[in-house]
């Protein structure tokens, strides 16, 4: 298939060919668009076919010279009388008359004759009125005229040239350049055989030919400059070099374009200037360029128009941009830093007065002089608009300037704190650097306290647990005395980071057992206690269940993540409220966070939300949920640069896929996450053990999954957190045993965790130690055991973990011959597990029913059932009423991600759109005989 230019280059031989008719084609073209060499290719191809082909070119020096054009024509024919310079005799009307009857002559010897003319627009008028004669008198000569017409003085009916361009019979308006005419560039340019295409290019990526011909916009003579540029540099014309295309911007392009602006009239060079330096969201208006530069507004719109004429610039609804990004470039690149810092403050000044948004005043701000008065003060308020907006990038650019600023040292480290903040949603590491600076510059208590916890919790996402502590113990031993209040706030924070870890937990309780609620009250460290209360009644176990409600309450009164107050503390009562049987609870506060912290750009926020609520989803036993949580958070933080070693959204996607029989996926992700071997001493790591533990036993190697689940227990214990509330390592360590054949040590192990769970008093840990105390006591006693399981779980919110128990009990009245009982249990076990996205539990009861005689329907090619984990998870957030935008910002998904998902998910569910997508998840599945 042929590129546009080739194309081009066919019309134009098809109309020179011997046998052509006569005719008269003119080619328009900007500055650059390859014109010239259009007409050249031509011009050769004529030459091989044997015709008489004469070429003159036009240039703005012989606008006024009488007869030029025509005398370079005749000059070059074959006739000795006007092989001569001066073969014309002098100018005048005579001597148009000779140029015909010498060229005419000429004509009739040849088969085909072909005049070619470059830069019409600079034809004199002498040469112009002898070619109006030429082409008006064209039918009874064997000639074809071909010329090209660019940029110049405005052609009108009173200039010869305007004149003249009607009557051309073929008009071709050259377009910028195509991907195809591109590509064919590329592999010409970069080829083994260099500009001259002996040689084969490589073939160049997708991305890097769209970005060439956006930097370029398409045009021929900047593509071929570009080009050169990346041959010199030995680059690759890959992704990652169309990624950093702005980094080649040809040497000595600038200088080039500017030559050419100043011969284009007072004001123009200026005018252009401006608009190449003054880049922001929408292209600088004629007002502004004015105000910026300092010339009268009516000589920038005259330089407008003139660089518009010229194909230097495109008018728009917003103001004029430069055709090609190449250009504004190209144009910048040669302004003098100081003059470029005068356009960016005067066109600040000028936007801030007329009451511009912030965001079109940043790119100038930040561009302006440093040390002018209000700068500072601008950049801190427009940091604020982006943040309010969710522009964090914005942001952070924001602050990072004003830091160059002259600041007063408490107003500096205030800056450093607000940056360090909006680094935490693009890069962890430096944001560490940044608040480790703010803290060493702060000077009052509250700031000193805020600096603290926000670099130890930076430094906990990042594993650094040591140097976390480190900065919370100095930091409040800094301001006891100066700031008690704070001082505490921060010692909330140090406790909660020791009990994290099993070398430090065990000094950390004495302080945590003398801890009074007293203490705190109306001061800024009372919710962070209760937070920390909540977890010492998790601790406590026993008849703590109700303080441990309570504390989660007053903690959570300011959500997941109080605004000024944000920390991991906040963690205990989420998980309290779990492990206390009300994981609706926590959900609804980790919801509401999440939708607070939506346009704050937060992503290690929402990655830390995203985790917590995988946490609830899986004491609620929606896998799916779990699985698209867990994954979401581990994408954002790897976004971050915090590698999820000990995340807890790791190890719940662990436990999601072996709960749907994903066994092999579940060993990779351990191993993919560094987890597979000795684990680290954060609590988090105990769960990580039970998971990795149950997923060993699941692939059979019990053994192995019994020594994980032992070392799960072992750990909880020496940070006394070892009732079943928070982790029942006991009821998954029985079921090894059980399975290894140690029938008395399981149910000794299985009877503790069920005694524990009753004294801790919520329903679901009950129900579920009893369930498993059941499974490993045989005969009669196991299925009274299991039925009271049965019983205690079927109201609470634990879905799976009632599903389990039905199926555990289905299995064993099977075996005691209480077949009917058995397939009630087990179909019912069918349907909760498959809801809950448990295929592994599903598939298990289904094989006990096949057992028990009945046959279940195969899992549904349609419907709710069908849905994928990442389906199912889009569908409920749009039928919650979230956007697809919204949906692709709370999963970390990109927007078409997210269409396709529920795209999908409407087509199993048999629906059109969003209405009735509420129901449609939630009908029931079924199970027939």
């Amino acid at each position: 298939m042929l590129t546009g230019r080739q194309q081009e280059l066919a019309v134009l031989a098809e109309l020179t060919r011997p046998d052509a008719p006569a005719t008269a084609v003119v080619v328009h073209g900007g500055r650059g668009t390859g014109k010239s060499a259009l007409l050249g290719a031509a011009l050769r191809r004529a030459v091989g076919e044997g015709g008489l082909v004469l070429s003159a070119m036009a240039e703005p020096a012989d606008a006024h010279t009488r007869s030029g054009l025509v005398r370079q024509l005749v000059e070059q024919l074959p006739s000795p009388r006007a092989g001569r310079p001066g073969g014309l005799g002098g100018p005048g009307p005579a001597a148009g008359e000779e140029a015909h009857r010498l060229i005419a002559a000429a004509a009739r010897r040849a088969p085909r004759t072909v005049l070619g003319i470059d830069d019409l627009q600079w034809t004199d008028a002498a040469s112009a009125a002898w070619l109006e004669t030429l082409l008006r008198r064209l039918d009874d000569l064997p000639v074809t005229v071909v010329a090209t017409h660019g940029p110049g003085r405005l052609p009108s009916d009173d200039d010869p040239v305007g004149t003249l361009l009607p009557l051309f019979h073929r008009r071709i308006r050259l377009t910028p350049l195509t991907d195809a005419d591109v590509a064919r560039l590329v592999r010409t340019v970069l080829g083994a055989g260099a500009e001259d295409g002996t040689g084969p290019g490589p073939e160049p990526a997708p991305e890097f030919v769209t970005a060439c011909r956006t930097a370029t916009g398409g045009n021929p003579a900047l593509l071929h400059t570009l080009l050169r540029s990346l041959r010199s540099a030995a680059v690759a014309p890959d992704a990652a070099t169309a990624a950093a295309l702005d980094r080649h911007v040809p040497a000595g392009t600038g200088r080039t374009v500017h030559a050419a602006l100043r011969t284009m009239g007072p004001g123009v060079l200026a005018t252009a200037e401006a608009a190449a330096v003054l880049v922001g969201p929408h292209p600088p208006a004629a007002e502004l360029l004015a105000f910026a530069s300092g010339i009268e507004q009516q000589v920038v719109e005259d330089g407008l128009h003139a660089l518009t004429l010229a194909g230097t610039m495109v008018p728009g609804e917003h103001g004029s941009t430069f055709s090609a990004p190449l250009l504004a470039a190209a144009v910048a690149a040669e302004v003098l830093p100081s003059r470029r810092q005068a356009l960016h403050s005067r066109a600040a000044r000028f936007l801030i007065d007329q009451g511009a948004a912030w965001a079109e005043v940043v790119p100038h701000l930040i561009g302006s002089p440093i040390g002018q008065d209000g700068t500072a003060e601008a950049l801190l308020n427009a940091a604020d608009d982006a943040l309010e907006h969710g522009e964090n990038a914005t942001a952070v650019a924001c602050l990072r300037r004003a830091l160059r600023e002259p600041l007063r040292e408490q107003l500096r480290a205030q800056v450093l704190a607000s940056l360090g903040e909006a680094e935490l949603a693009r890069c962890v590491p430096t944001a560490v650097h940044t608040l480790r600076r703010s803290l060493d510059l702060a000077t009052v208590p509250g700031e000193q306290a805020a600096a603290a916890r926000s670099l130890a919790g930076a430094l906990f996402t990042l594993d650094r647990y040591p140097e976390g502590l480190d900065v919370l113990r100095r930091a409040a031993q800094r301001i006891r005395h100066t700031g008690p209040a704070h001082a505490l706030r921060l010692e909330i924070d140090l406790l909660y980071g020791q009990l994290g870890r099993i070398h430090t937990a065990a000094a950390a309780l004495p302080r945590l057992r003398e801890l009074d609620p007293a203490a705190a009250q109306g001061s800024p460290a009372e919710r962070s206690l209760a937070a920390l209360l909540s977890l010492r009644c998790l601790l406590d176990g026993g008849g703590c269940r109700e303080d441990a409600l309570a504390h989660a309450r007053d903690a959570l009164a300011g959500g997941v993540c109080p605004e000024g107050d944000e920390s991991y503390v906040y963690t205990a009562p989420v998980l309290a409220f779990s492990a206390a049987g009300r994981p609706d609870v926590a959900l609804a506060h980790v919801n509401a966070s999440l939708e607070g912290s939506r346009g704050q750009a937060a992503a290690l926020r929402q990655a830390y939300l995203t985790t917590l609520r995988a946490g609830v989803n899986y004491r609620l036993g929606d896998v799916r949920g779990c699985e698209a949580d867990a994954r979401a958070a581990i994408a954002a933080l790897r976004g971050v640069g915090a590698g999820p070693t000990t995340s807890h959204s790791v190890a719940m996607l662990t436990d999601a896929l072996t709960k749907q029989g994903r066994l092999a996926e579940a060993e990779d992700l351990l191993a993919e996450h560094g987890l597979t071997g000795t684990l680290g001493q954060h609590w988090a790591n105990d769960f990580t053990a039970l998971v990795r533990g149950r997923l060993k036993v699941a692939r059979g190697r019990v053994e192995e999954g019994l020594e994980d689940l032992l070392r799960a227990g072992e750990r909880a214990t020496t940070r006394l957190m070892s009732g079943p509330a928070v982790l029942p390592w006991r009821s998954e360590a029985a079921l090894a045993r059980a399975a290894l054949g140690d029938t008395r040590q399981a149910v000794e192990l299985a009877a503790e965790e069920a005694e524990l769970a009753r004294a801790w008093g919520a329903p679901e840990i009950t129900g579920n130690a009893l369930r498993v105390l059941g499974l490993v006591t045989p005969g009669p006693d196991g299925l009274v055991l299991l039925r009271e399981a049965v019983a205690l779980l079927e109201p609470t919110a634990a879905r799976l973990a009632h599903a389990q128990a039905l199926a555990d009990c289905g299995a064993r009245l099977r075996q005691a011959g209480h077949l009917d009982d058995a397939r009630a249990h087990l179909r019912s076990a069918v349907v909760s597990a498959r809801r809950c996205g448990a295929t592994a539990v599903a598939d298990a009861a289904e094989c006990e029913l096949r057992a028990a005689g009945y046959r279940p329907d195969a899992p549904a090619e349609e419907g709710a059932q069908a849905l994928t984990p990442s389906e199912r998870r889009v569908a409920a957030l749009a039928a919650e009423g979230l956007t697809n935008k919204e949906i692709a910002a709370r999963l970390y998904v990109g927007l078409r991600t997210v269409e396709v998902h529920l795209t999908k998910a409407y087509g199993k569910l048999g629906i059109q759109g969003r209405p009735g997508l509420a129901d449609a998840l939630a009908a029931p599945g079924s199970v027939r005989r």
